[in-house]
């Protein structure tokens, strides 16, 4: 006898839908899975069998031969156990295929035969609705995650008996409720932009940054409050759309850091990895394939404290994905491609011993160590980097004085309106959001710039040196900082304050 119930999978952030084929069949006992499983989807074998035998079922004796089709795609992870075990009690009880029509059934299995939470189910929702499924069966703790898809109807469960009993109709599971309302989403509770004091030049380059989608490097002595400022560029950036909050909890549960019950993303990402990090950690990859920080950090900010610390492998990754907002990765056996549009805001010291510069003469750098110190980031990768910003150590006044200058809440509305006209300005150009994002074409027809802003720019970047990509960032700023001052047209005073914020084109230069 056959029985097939329908189920899905992962490939990188999406979902793909897989028919669970049981069959029995005379012969010696086996129970053996087919069509590409992997580690975790073979050890099921034994979940299911003892799940059944726990809670008063066993399996038949027969051969049982389990197909998971297609059977040219690799299959990974423990969401499979469930849909297994609904198939193998469907054909021993000789359920008729209408009664698990429409359905589908995602679920680790206990030994116990409770229901396990498992990673992706939102993209697994995802595809479920998009290929007519009517109904989706994950486990309680999925449930909310789920949910957040409209248009799908889904059951949590939180054992094997429960799902049973309501396909034969001794009891009925309640629909999950959604998880999507958009107003939940607030970047309420994040750390003051007034609790650092001082550092009002840096706190303005944080504000265009935010407010463009521009990389952001700090360039300070040690204790000068680069890590405050960065912290804060979340709390001032526009609140998650419905869009970007579905797809920053479908990376992170893919990647398994959604908790239980947890629904939709509120916040955007903040990733601060170590600079120990190596090249698979930061872009993503590995055996099996999981998200890196870039794309942990999709719809957020990136930040790399320490950034000479990095290893130049890492640092030379991460070219491609601030480019294109994707990570692509290919091996022989698999193709993957991770979303991780972000903002990469990055740290360092302006030396070895972190003091050049520092007017109490403290730095006992000389000038080949600090060149040396530099050049471990390469000119391209400070090519991508929009704004050079110097945080120069805080007075003492300053610490002990109120705070001062806009808070957190007050650059957040500045940043909202000024991306409400790139928006607007963007309408027809699907996948540009901010200015960060214009290519070379769209700078033409969209800056509105003024003649004199040319001659300005060719005169300033003529002296500093930098190349053709530096011209176009500082003309991307610029019309950010138009876009703050609601100016539809890019002035010179704009292209004056986007030119300063090459600071370290300058010291190099």
């Amino acid at each position: 006898m056959l029985m097939t119930v329908m189920s899905a999978a992962l490939r990188g952030v999406d979902g793909f839908l897989v028919r669970v084929e049981v069959n029995l069949a005379s012969g010696l006992p086996t129970f053996s899975v087919v069509g590409l499983p992997q580690g975790e989807v073979r050890e099921g074998r034994e979940r299911v069998t003892a799940a059944l035998q726990n809670v008063n079922l066993t399996l038949p004796v027969k051969k049982i031969t389990v197909n998971l089709a297609p059977a040219d795609v690799r299959k990974e992870g423990s969401a499979f156990d469930l849909p297994i075990a609904v198939g193998l009690v469907a054909v021993t009880r000789e359920w008729s295929p209408e009664r698990v029509a429409g359905l589908a059934f995602i679920g680790e299995l206990g030994l116990d035969g409770r229901l396990r939470p498992v990673r992706g189910a939102l993209s697994i929702a995802s595809v479920c609705r998009r290929e007519g499924v009517e109904t989706l069966v994950v486990p309680a703790g999925n449930a909310r995650e789920a949910a957040a898809v409209s248009g799908l109807r889904v059951l949590g469960a939180t054992g094997l008996e429960e799902v049973l009993d309501h396909i034969e109709g001794r009891r009925t599971l309640a629909p999950a409720a959604g998880g999507g309302d958009a107003e939940a989403r607030r970047n309420g509770g994040a750390p003051d932009l007034r609790d650092v004091r001082g550092q009002g030049h840096a706190k303005r380059a944080l504000c265009v940054a935010a407010a463009g989608g521009h990389n952001l490097l700090l360039v300070g002595p040690p204790g000068a409050g680069k890590t405050m400022l960065a912290r804060r560029i979340p709390g001032i950036l526009p609140p998650l759309t419905l869009e970007e909050a579905l797809e920053v909890t479908k990376v992170h549960s893919v990647a398994g850091l959604l908790g239980a019950d947890h629904g939709l993303a509120t916040a955007r990402p903040f990733r601060a990895p170590h600079h120990t990090v190596s090249d698979a950690g930061l872009v993503g990859g590995g055996t099996p394939p999981r998200p890196g920080e870039v794309s942990l950090a999709h719809h957020g900010v990136l930040f790399l404290d320490e950034l000479p610390e990095f290893r130049r492998n890492a640092l030379e990754a991460l070219r491609q994905p601030s480019e294109e907002g994707s990570v692509a990765l290919a091996r022989a056996r698999w193709s993957l491609r991770y979303p991780a549009r972000f903002v990469l805001v990055a740290a360092m010291n302006p030396c070895p011993c972190g003091y050049h510069g520092d007017p109490a003469d403290r730095c006992t750098c000389d000038p080949t160590h600090v060149a040396r110190y530099r050049s471990r980031i390469s000119g391209p990768l400070l090519d991508r980097m929009d704004l050079h910003v110097e945080v120069p150590p805080v007075p003492h006044q300053a610490l002990a004085g109120p705070p001062e200058g806009p808070s957190t809440a007050e650059v957040r509305t500045s940043v909202v309106a000024a991306r409400d006209l790139q928006l607007r300005r963007f309408r027809s150009r699907t996948g540009v959001y901010c200015n960060a994002q214009m290519g070379v074409g769209d700078l033409r027809r969209l800056a509105r710039v003024e003649p004199d802003v040319i001659c300005l720019l060719q005169t300033a970047l003529d002296r500093l040196g930098l190349s053709a990509r530096s011209y176009h960032r500082c003309l991307r700023v610029a019309r950010t900082v138009a876009d703050l001052d609601a100016s539809d047209t890019v002035r010179v005073v704009h292209a004056a304050e986007a030119i300063q914020y090459r600071s370290l084109d300058r010291r190099i230069g």
